[in-house]
């Protein structure tokens, strides 16, 4: 969802962008946090692991001005084994008042723990599909941020629901946890003449009920979860935009937009950027998810925004249009969160550190590089305001709203990771392993865990990230570096790297670490140093006087109170160049800087006799004997005597 502080754009007052960013954030987070301030009651429910469901139609009676709802959901699924009831979640605040299949009365029960339990006539086999409807009404509670809310806008009653993480069982029996998605849904809003109605997907029909009333049908012919199915229902004034590249293989799409009349001439302002931001993204990822439909945007009482599948519900700021930032992070959940959703909210920031980093991309496409910069800095703050805390989730953490929706470890931390992997992996690996993991057919209209993500990183960089993962995704704390650069021979300089750590659970964070030296004549440069060890030193080549160094100048990786200054120490080679392993039982590797040229190498035994020579840094050695040897090695930049053991 929304919890971003990063889109006030091109103010010069540093104190009033962290004051404006920090607030938009923070209603952003509290928008998705819904449905609890204090620890969820829900836990998964094993109860309904027995069945998949594959299409919803809900047939719902509402009226703004009235907290009340009734209904009939039809849902189809099928036996995952033999099963003799289904278990559907619901309200223990909603009677339900009967549930047939295929015509029949069935018999019920409550659990009295927010379960309706259905007897089935017979034994359901394994793999047999079949349907139940359930007729039900009731007042839905609004804990916390409120799953179904009947307020007021500007004196006019609406109506809207926002069920993440756990509040569709509030307003419809479901199957609440993410373990499912329905293949597709049919959403019949039955309302008050005057008003209009909204949902998920295409509207199909429009009826006038001849009572006072009429009734919206919209279908939605994509796999969807509970939590993201949604209504609203109020006097909304409608305007419409056209979305997608206009080319063969990526036709145009409606944008429809669905606005409260008092911030209609604001809002139709705001979302004048809608189409190239869409665009944009169609360009950098994959076509929009749900092209076949539409996307949009419908105006709610809540602050921030929640990324309904093809229309995200949005708040509109003080001066009643929607912000950018607001409208590039719901928009960007249509791909991480409603296309590929995370398969646990353990996993959360698979849908919301992605949404906030592709509004952070928005701010670098439209607004330069200056801006993209100002906004990681702002993420990088809130990340380290805290020495600890993990971007994956504890079990315990997975129950608590509020961390599940952390502004600074589950959106600023999850979405900085993305930017130093980006790093790491380079633009065309980084974009084709996220393309590649969209469109995978286990994932894509379904769920995908932290490990998907890594495999499909990892294939598309051929790069190792399990260290990477650990440190940053899995573990606590951020690096504080030490950097020292100084002037060696013409035309050369030494970068020393020095690490601690801000938290013990990691002993050391290895990656990419961005250094720029500068001279007098406003000469600069800058260096990605892949950091393995300690203390490394780097030889690079800098082609004048180097008279500054800085650390990290487009805030590109997480760390705080680092260092950076000019030294002017003697460079020491030798102990530069390394041999691992040593001891060594079959080859011997030799580590050095990567401007020092290896000439080459020879091995003597502890008799001072010559046994072996060879120009590699990669040595054969499995045929010597076993004991003490030395080596000679023999570089562009000297000769240098090191010792090992064959064992």
């Amino acid at each position: 969802m929304k919890k971003y502080y990063l889109f006030l754009l091109f103010i010069s007052c540093t104190s009033l962008f962290a004051q404006s960013t920090n607030k938009e954030l923070e209603e952003l987070v509290n928008a998705e946090k819904k449905s609890a301030f204090k620890k969820m009651t829900f836990i998964t429910n094993p109860n309904t692991y027995d069945y998949d469901v594959t299409y919803h139609r809900l047939r719902l009676t509402v009226d703004p001005a009235v907290q009340y709802i009734s209904g009939e959901v039809t849902t189809k699924y099928i036996a995952k084994q033999a099963i003799s009831s289904v278990t559907f979640d619901l309200s223990d605040a909603l009677d339900v008042s009967s549930v047939k299949q295929r015509g029949s009365e069935l018999t019920f029960s409550r659990s009295g723990n927010n379960e309706l339990i259905i007897n089935l006539p017979a034994i359901q086999n394994t793999n047999v599909l079949d349907s139940l409807s359930i007729t039900y009404a009731g007042v839905p509670t609004s804990s916390g941020f409120g799953s179904f809310s009947a307020v007021q806008h500007n004196g006019t009653p609406v109506l809207w629901t926002l069920s993440e993480p756990f509040g569709a069982m509030e307003w419809w029996p479901c199957k609440q946890d993410l373990n499912d998605k329905a293949n597709s849904i049919d959403v019949y809003i039955t309302a008050p003449n005057g008003n209009v109605a909204v949902s998920n997907g295409l509207q199909k029909s429009l009826v006038d009920n001849g009572n006072g009333t009429f009734t919206s049908h919209y279908k939605h012919n994509y796999p969807i979860p509970a939590y993201l199915i949604a209504i609203a229902v109020t006097d909304y004034q409608i305007y419409n935009q056209q979305g997608g590249l206009g080319t063969a293989e990526s036709p145009y799409f409606p944008i429809i937009n669905y606005m409260y009349p008092e911030t209609a001439d604001a809002n139709i302002a705001s979302v004048a950027v809608t189409p190239d931001i869409i665009n944009f993204y169609e360009s950098v990822f994959v076509p929009y998810p749900f092209r076949n439909e539409k996307y949009g945007h419908c105006e709610f009482g809540w602050g921030g925004g929640m990324e309904h599948t093809t229309v995200s519900f949005m708040t509109a700021g003080n001066n009643g249009g929607y912000s950018r930032g607001l409208i590039a992070h719901e928009m960007g959940h249509q791909w991480f969160g409603d296309k590929v959703t995370c398969g646990s909210w353990k996993d959360i920031w698979l849908n919301e550190g992605f949404a906030t980093y592709l509004a952070s991309m928005v701010i670098q496409h439209f607004d330069g590089e200056t801006a993209f910069t100002n906004n990681k800095s702002s993420m990088i703050t809130s990340i380290t305001s805290s020495t600890s805390g993990a971007v994956y989730l504890t079990d315990a953490e997975a129950l608590d709203v509020n961390r599940i929706f952390s502004g600074r470890l589950t959106y600023n931390k999850g979405a900085m990771v993305l930017n130093m992997l980006r790093l790491k992996l380079g633009d065309p690996n980084f974009f084709q392993g996220l393309k590649n993991y969209l469109n995978d057919a286990n994932f894509a209209y379904a769920y995908a865990l932290t490990p998907d993500l890594q495999n499909h990183l990892e294939a598309a960089s051929g790069m190792n990230l399990t260290e990477f993962f650990n440190d940053w995704i899995y573990k606590q704390g951020y690096p504080i570096f030490n950097i020292t650069a100084a002037n060696t021979t013409p035309g050369q300089a030494r970068i020393t790297v020095n690490q601690s750590q801000s938290n013990p659970l990691v002993s050391f964070f290895e990656g990419p670490v961005p250094v720029r030296l500068t001279g007098t004549g406003g000469q600069q440069q800058d260096y990605l140093l892949d950091l393995t060890t300690n203390g490394q030193q780097f030889l690079v080549n800098v082609p004048f006087t180097v008279t500054g160094v800085s650390f990290d100048p487009k805030k590109d990786i997480i760390s705080k109170n680092s260092t950076a200054t000019l030294g002017n120490s003697k460079f020491d080679l030798e102990s530069s160049i390394t041999l691992y392993p040593n001891p060594t039982t079959s080859v011997l590797n030799i580590e050095m800087p990567n401007l020092v040229t290896l000439k080459k190498t020879v091995i003597y035994n502890a008799l001072g006799q010559k046994v072996l020579e060879s120009p590699l840094k990669a040595i054969p050695v499995g045929l010597l004997a076993n004991g003490m040897y030395s080596i000679q090695i023999t570089t562009s930049e000297g000769v240098f005597h090191k010792n090992f053991i064959k064992k």
